[in-house]
């Protein structure tokens, strides 16, 4: 098991000298649900970042979408704020595959076109699929095949490490 909040700690302090590298003074959060949203918040805090958390759920933009069909629990995006010519930092738990990015990407550019996107994750676990990568990342982890990392919180922020079902 990992300490979420020690690694979020280690996010905060990489996004905040990435985003002064880039003179980036006021960007927007966006979370991935469930856990980027949880990870999004924390760092919101953490950061002093005021403008309100916006909120993606990438249901509909899966790619295996027609296989999996409709979750119980699809939630609406939310993101209170123009997306136009902002600049957007991405947030998710777990970076695997680049799938669920690819889709939350698709989904953030039909509310318009931000002047800039960064990718954190709180753990990339490698794997990739596609040719995707993150900007801040709070740890990186080799997991052997049949095992999966899951963010179980909100309260508190636990990485569980589990054989997959």
């Amino acid at each position: 098991m990992h300490d979420a909040e020690f690694l979020i700690e280690v996010m905060a302090g990489q996004l905040r000298d990435l985003l002064s590298r880039r003179a980036i003074a006021d960007p927007a959060l966006v979370g991935i649900h469930t856990g980027g949203v949880w990870v999004a918040e924390r760092l919101r805090q953490r950061l002093g970042i005021t403008t309100p958390l916006g909120q993606l759920d990438i249901s509909f933009y899966r790619d295996d979408f027609s296989r999996i069909g409709v979750h119980p629990q699809v939630r609406p995006s939310e993101l209170p704020f123009d997306v136009d010519n902002r600049h957007v930092v991405l947030i998710d738990d777990v970076l695997y595959t680049g799938r669920t990015i690819r889709a939350a990407l698709n989904e953030l550019f039909d509310y318009g076109r931000p002047a800039s996107v960064l990718l954190a994750v709180l753990v990339d676990r490698g794997g990739r699929d596609l040719p995707i990568e993150a900007n801040v990342i709070g740890t990186r982890l080799k997991l052997p095949p049949g095992q999966q990392i899951q963010l179980t919180g909100p309260n508190p922020l636990q990485l569980l490490i589990q054989t997959a079902p």
